[in-house]
C-alpha cells in the first residue's frame, strides 16, 4: 500500500490487538464493520475532531482502516478483506462478543 497505509504482510498482530483494545476504537470498528465507507464526522459523534485524529492515526498505522481523502472530507473502511486474510477469524471473535465496541456511557451523577 502506501507509507500511511502498510500492507498485510507488515500487521503486526500485538499493533492490531493494541488499536482494538480503546473503546473509542473499538467503537469504530464495529461501526465500520458492516462494509462500505463512512464520513469520518458521523462514525463517532461527541468525542473531540483532535481525539478521532488520534484515533484515526492509531487505526491506519495499525492496518485495521483505510482513509480516502475526497476535498476537504475524509471518508474511512475497514480493511476486512486484508485483516481476515492475515489473522483470520480475529475480526469475527470481537465482534461476536457483544461487548465490544459498545463502551459503556458513564454514569449520572449522585444527587
Amino acid at each position: 500500500m502506501t507509507a500511511l497505509h502498510p500492507s498485510p504482510e507488515q500487521f503486526q498482530l500485538e499493533e492490531v490487538l493494541a488499536a482494538l483494545g480503546h473503546p473509542v476504537r473499538a467503537s469504530i470498528v464495529r461501526r465500520l464493520s458492516s462494509g462500505g465507507e463512512m464520513f469520518c464526522g458521523v462514525i463517532v459523534p461527541g468525542v473531540p475532531k483532535s481525539t478521532l485524529t488520534h484515533h484515526w492515526r492509531v487505526l491506519r498505522e495499525s492496518g485495521v482502516i483505510c482513509q480516502r481523502p475526497s476535498g476537504r472530507k475524509l471518508y474511512i473502511t475497514l480493511r476486512r478483506d486484508d485483516l481476515d486474510a492475515r489473522f483470520p477469524g480475529l475480526l469475527d471473535l470481537l465482534l461476536s462478543e457483544e461487548s465490544f465496541g459498545t463502551a459503556a456511557a458513564p454514569a449520572a451523577p449522585a444527587d
